[in-house]
């Protein structure tokens, strides 16, 4: 074999290095910026948060239960971290005085940013819905009416249902609400309303198709807090919700989950 001069090493290794460069370029995807409005993301969250032990200004962290189709195509991932913080925390004080209104305990949440792959997205979000550890264990899985039924029937939080097996999710007139598909559920979001103890608020429709993963397309509010409720959601724009319980101090237990929204900012 003929030996190569240097100039023709030096040339070949000049290509090769501008195809690899190439290669590697055409699959970076294009870093997101922001999020469409309106965009749904429901989430799990990874730790407890106890108003008897958090602080100011702690970490508050939850993971996508499933991908998330954007209109232009792009997608987040499962698993993606959404990264928040504690705004305001209050534990339950018993104030003894007779006939004393006693102050709820709150937890009062902003999430701040999306990681999404080597950069972060900054958000604004409220929470549309947001559910309990167990009840959210319960809308993953399939429920058994006896030992003849093979097939089971998932209840998404909210109320939808259908079987594992079903590809469209319908409503009591016939009508398809949703779509169980190979990466999760999807769905028109539907309007719907919360009121709670201390404040009530609008869960707006979509035209678009949004991630719901085990939320129905309606579910708007608490489910399976026992006592505990929203005193804000975050929708005024601020991005921070609060969750708030009288007669003890509230706790949001790591696998509760929520279905979070894109603020409408304009």
């Amino acid at each position: 074999m003929k030996k190569l001069t240097a100039l023709k090493l030096a040339t070949l290794a000049l290509g090769t290095s501008n195809l690899i460069l190439c290669a590697g370029a055409a699959t970076v995807p294009t870093q997101l910026q922001t999020l469409p409005q309106s965009t749904a993301i429901p989430v799990s969250f990874v730790q407890s948060v106890n108003a008897k032990h958090a602080k100011v200004g702690d970490a508050v962290t939850a993971k996508t239960m499933q991908v998330i189709v954007l209109p232009g195509g792009q997608m987040i991932d499962k698993g993606a971290v959404v990264v928040g913080h504690l705004v305001a925390v209050q534990a339950f004080q018993f104030d003894p005085t007779p006939y004393a209104h006693q102050k709820p305990s709150l937890i009062s949440i902003h999430f701040d940013k999306l990681q999404q792959g080597a950069g972060g997205i900054p958000v604004n979000l409220s929470v549309r819905a947001i559910a309990s550890s167990l009840d959210s264990v319960e809308a993953a899985r399939p429920h058994y009416l006896d030992e003849t039924d093979r097939v089971g029937t998932v209840t998404l939080i909210g109320g939808a249902q259908f079987t594992p097996f079903d590809k469209a999710i319908q409503a009591a007139d016939g009508d398809a609400i949703g779509y169980n598909r190979k990466n999760g559920v999807f769905a028109r979001l539907a309007p719907s309303g919360y009121s709670g103890a201390a404040a009530s608020f609008h869960c707006q429709g979509t035209d678009s198709e949004q991630s719901v993963a085990i939320y129905s397309p309606n579910a708007c509010g608490v489910y399976g807090f026992a006592g505990d409720y929203l005193a804000g959601n975050g929708q005024d724009g601020s991005g921070t919700f609060t969750l708030a319980a009288r007669g003890r101090s509230v706790e949001l237990h790591a696998g509760s989950t929520a279905l979070l929204q894109v603020n409408d900012t304009k």
